[in-house]
C-alpha cells in the first residue's frame, strides 16, 4: 500500500515509524491520556517502541494509521486512525489520542477533518463512526466539532481496565460531509 501523507493548516499526517517511539511514550505512558483508551499505561521505552514496530508491521494490510506531527517541527504530538475499516459495507470508525501537552488547541479535530474527508474521497465510504467512553468529554467535544451526529450511548458496551464502560456512539455520513 502506498500509504497517504495528508496536510492541514497546521499538521502533517504521516506514517508511524519507530523514531516516534520517545515522543509516543511520553503520552502513552501519562495515566491522564489512557484513563480513556482501552490501552494500559506503558511503563517503558520499550514496550512504545514494540508497540509501534506492531503498527508498522500492518502496513502491509489495509492500515491507516497516521502519525500526528506539527507542519512547522514535525514534533510527533498523537496519532490517529481507522481502528476498524469495512470496504464491503463502506463503513469506517476512527479512533485518536493525542499528548496531554497539545489538549484543547484543536489539533485531533484538525486531523480528524482530514482523514474523514480522506475516507469519503480517497476510501469511498458511507459512514465514518467514533465511539467514546461516556465520560470522557474531551473526545466527545472532537466528535461534535468536525460534524459528527450523536446517536446515543450504548450501555456497559465495552469491558476494559476492569470494568464495564458506557458508549457514546456519533457519526457522520458522506451526504452530510463537506468535501470541497
Amino acid at each position: 500500500m502506498n500509504f497517504p501523507v495528508l496536510e492541514t493548516e497546521r499538521l502533517i499526517l504521516r506514517q508511524l515509524k519507530i523514531e516516534d517511539a520517545q515522543a509516543m511514550y511520553i503520552y502513552a505512558s501519562n495515566d491522564d491520556v489512557t484513563k480513556y483508551v482501552l490501552w494500559d499505561s506503558h511503563t517503558s521505552p520499550e514496550q512504545t517502541k514494540q508497540f509501534l514496530q506492531f503498527m508498522i508491521d500492518k502496513y502491509e494490510q489495509d492500515n491507516y494509521a497516521w502519525a500526528v506531527t506539527l507542519k512547522d517541527s514535525d514534533e510527533f504530538i498523537g496519532t490517529i486512525d481507522y481502528v476498524m475499516f469495512n470496504k464491503e459495507e463502506r463503513i469506517g470508525e476512527i479512533g485518536y489520542a493525542v499528548s496531554h501537552l497539545y489538549w484543547g488547541k484543536g489539533y485531533m479535530s484538525e486531523a480528524a477533518q482530514a482523514i474523514i474527508h480522506y475516507g469519503f474521497a480517497e476510501l469511498n465510504l458511507e459512514r465514518i463512526q467514533a465511539r467514546c467512553f461516556a465520560e470522557n468529554i474531551g473526545s466527545e467535544r472532537v466528535m461534535q466539532k468536525i460534524g459528527m451526529v450523536y446517536e446515543g450511548t450504548m450501555r456497559k458496551a465495552k469491558f476494559s481496565k476492569g470494568t464495564y464502560h458506557d458508549l457514546k456512539m456519533y457519526s457522520i455520513l458522506r451526504e452530510e460531509a463537506n468535501l470541497s
